[in-house]
């Protein structure tokens, strides 16, 4: 990742515009194993398929809900492999 002190006058979305401000977060729960096209509930981040499709709109607050129910559930491929 980029060191942001090298750059001490541009803006910190400048540099890391995929960053998330959801602390350490990815930007997205996607892991590339998207189920969203035949099944509600993605098998591979636990989102469902109106969540996936609009995760760019969502605000900052409801993408912290969708993070944080999708990590109680668990059930996603993303929570049951360690490292993929």
């Amino acid at each position: 990742m980029t060191d942001d002190s090298r750059f001490p006058n541009f803006p910190r979305k400048a540099l890391f515009p995929m960053a998330s401000n959801l602390h350490d977060l990815p930007d997205s729960p996607c892991i590339g194993v998207c189920s969203t096209l035949f099944d509600e509930v993605c098998k591979g981040c636990g989102r469902t398929a109106g969540e996936v499709s609009n995760w760019v709109f969502l605000t900052d607050d409801e993408k912290r809900a969708v993070w944080e129910r999708i990590t109680r559930e668990g059930t996603a491929m993303r929570f049951k492999y360690d490292k993929l």
